[in-house]
């Protein structure tokens, strides 16, 4: 029970930093180009949690190696793909689309992999993809614009769940997987310009929001099921719509509120059980 109760709550604390990093992501790439973007996300998480495993005492895993570099480069795809979407479109709708997308993979593998949980986390699990396909149902005027985009962040996010799951360690394979995104991005999309300004709060924002994201679902795979991490950590796009709603006035709509109230009901029943 305490082990459900630690993922739960780093899947939360997961939740909201990558929702947060997501908005300021999708804020930057409204000036600057995505590639720049994610580039520069990538770059200051990778970093980050270098220095954080250089001067901490994990050691370094080599079985961890392809799961980190595979998992980063699907989470530069996830990443990229989203920021793109938060860019061209609604915030509220793309945020979403790209969270049930996301977890649906890792669900039915943790399902496939740890079997049963039992009836009341099962039931948590299937409320909880159900509140976030509410939450991710366009409302009013929401622009369908981006919605590939979301739908194929989706599924590198998912892949970079699965991925992750299987390493051991914890900065190491954060600071491998970010740094990865970055030389991937870098030999794909060469950026040929510097950030503008502006966009420059919000690119620290991404990255901060990022990598609290990683680190904080790394913890939640490591202490319980890989579902429950994953579904909790889905429910970031509940903070990009809120702070798309509090700071861009979007339309938070009577849809996105039952999506909402769903995922604590999901919560609810995965404490529970």
């Amino acid at each position: 029970m305490e082990a459900a109760w630690l993922s739960l709550g780093f899947g939360l604390l997961s939740a909201l930093t990558w929702g947060a990093g997501d908005f300021g992501g999708g804020m930057a790439s409204r000036s600057a180009r995505t590639q720049t973007v994610v580039l520069w996300t990538s770059l200051l998480g990778g970093l980050l949690f270098l220095a954080l495993a250089l001067l901490g005492p994990e050691p370094f895993r080599p079985h961890d190696l392809p799961f980190a570099l595979l998992g980063g480069a699907l989470g530069a795809l996830g990443l990229y793909s989203l920021y793109r979407a938060l860019s061209q479109g609604s915030m509220s709708l793309a945020a979403p689309v790209a969270g049930v997308v996301g977890a649906a993979l890792p669900v039915a593998l943790g399902l496939l992999w740890e079997g049963w949980p039992g009836p009341l986390p099962a039931l948590g699990l299937g409320v909880g993809l159900v509140g976030v396909w509410l939450a991710s149902r366009p409302e009013g005027h929401a622009s369908p614009v981006g919605l590939p985009w979301a739908l194929l962040a989706g599924l590198g996010f998912g892949g970079f769940y699965v991925l992750m799951d299987r390493v051991e360690g914890l900065l190491w394979p954060a600071a491998l997987g970010k740094l990865t995104a970055f030389a991937l991005v870098l030999l794909l999309s060469p950026p040929h310009k510097g950030l503008p300004k502006g966009a420059v709060p919000w690119v620290l924002l991404a990255a901060l929001g990022d990598a609290g994201g990683n680190l904080f679902f790394l913890l939640a795979a490591q202490a319980g099921r890989l579902d429950m991490a994953a579904l909790a950590s889905s429910f970031y796009p509940a903070t990009t719509v809120l702070l798309a709603w509090l700071l861009l006035g979007e339309r938070l709509g009577p849809g996105r509120k039952l999506g909402m109230l769903t995922c604590l009901l999901a919560l609810g029943f995965i404490a529970l059980g």
